[in-house]
């Protein structure tokens, strides 16, 4: 597939123009970017050497984490790179590139809280079926078609942008390579274009979202033929994961489910979608899940002795 273009490059204005931000955000992104990646990793370790935390409850918590790890890592290092050095020129195949993995993992993503959801309400609804359903080959196969969803979608979205053609300007008003500020350096009507990106984009998200919340509410209302402590664990989880989903999918509806033009901020909004929301992941999960909280501490606990 070739463009149908002559641009070879971008530049992009990122968050600001005056150096001394840019350093100050360069050393703070830097500080997120090392606590997402060594805050999931410390999940997805935990999750995969602890014996008792082998629920494909946790099986999907150790995905969600090892997206978040790749998802972050697929924005976080250049964009630090580029306020520290004041690099602001990317290349059209790099561009490219970053459109894909954004679209990949974030879709991904999404696809997979869908399937934390379904798993918490076999869980809590289903719970003498829950072994039987949520058996290992069903759980990797709903993991692998995350996978997919997020691939398909993010393919759609590259393709639908890559042979457009573009003639200038080569400014993208953001700090990364997305839809809404390409189509808006695209020297033809992008009307259809637009449309097709907020079905593919918007629509999808908002309905993810719709479905997440039906499927919470009738986990909430099965709340009640459960025991006091059961009630309390499963509040726990399922708060866990709602918050979760709120901080992703509230900022990445606004940003989708509009006509192709870009606000003031939506900068800040892509902000804490793609490097705020996974450095809080961890944070959210382990304050709210007190078994995952323990299998921390014996683990590493362990691990300190052991080593003293």
């Amino acid at each position: 597939m070739e463009p149908r273009n002559n641009m070879t490059f971008f530049i992009l204005l990122g968050l600001t123009q005056n150096p001394k931000e840019q350093k100050v955000l360069s050393v703070t992104f830097l500080l997120f970017y090392i606590f997402t990646v060594v805050g999931n990793l410390l999940i997805v370790v935990t999750i995969t050497l602890s014996k008792t935390l082998n629920s494909p409850m946790y099986f999907f918590l150790a995905s969600l984490s090892s997206i978040d790890i790749i998802y972050s890592s697929s924005i976080s290092p250049r964009l630090i790179s580029d306020l520290f050095f004041g690099y602001n020129t990317i290349s059209f195949q790099s561009c490219m590139m970053q459109l894909f993995t954004e679209h990949f993992f974030g879709a991904s993503e999404i696809s997979l809280l869908l399937v934390m959801a379904y798993d918490r309400y076999v869980a809590i609804c289903k719970p003498l079926h829950y072994l039987v359903i949520m058996r290992q080959s069903v759980c990797v196969v709903l993991l692998v078609a995350s996978w997919i969803g997020g691939f398909l979608h993010s393919a759609i979205q590259l393709s639908t942008v890559y042979r457009l053609s573009f003639c200038g300007p080569n400014v993208i008003d953001h700090f990364i390579c997305d839809m809404f500020p390409l189509l808006k350096l695209v020297c033809a009507d992008t009307y259809v274009t637009s449309i097709l990106v907020v079905a593919n984009g918007g629509l999808i998200c908002s309905i993810s979202f719709l479905l997440l919340l039906i499927s919470y509410g009738v986990i909430f209302h099965s709340l009640k033929n459960l025991s006091q402590e059961g009630k309390r664990k499963a509040f726990q989880t399922c708060v866990s994961h709602i918050t979760v989903v709120i901080c992703f999918f509230v900022p990445s509806i606004f940003i989708n489910v509009r006509p192709a033009k870009t606000f003031p901020i939506d900068k800040s909004l892509s902000v804490f979608y793609t490097i705020i929301s996974p450095m809080l992941n961890p944070v959210i999960y382990s304050l709210r899940n007190s078994e995952l909280t323990n299998a921390m501490k014996k683990l590493w606990g362990k691990s300190y002795y052991v080593k003293q």
